[in-house]
């Protein structure tokens, strides 16, 4: 777990940086795309969905 952890680390700070100095480029978004596969593996990936389904369903109810 602690590899794992450290792996999305660096690879959160590695695409932070990317979108930062270079735009993203598709190398760049191949390590982002590997940084989302990471941490869904990880122990955070339950709330990040929960965070995302309560965001999804604040956006579907507001009435514009």
């Amino acid at each position: 777990m602690i590899l794992s952890i450290s792996g999305v680390v660096l690879l959160g700070v590695i695409c932070f940086l990317f979108f930062r100095k270079d735009g993203l480029k598709v190398s760049h978004g191949v390590v982002c795309a590997l940084f989302g596969f990471y941490l869904a593996g990880s122990a955070i990936a339950p709330s990040i969905t929960a965070g995302g389904a309560s965001l999804a369903s604040l956006i579907g109810g507001l009435k514009i």
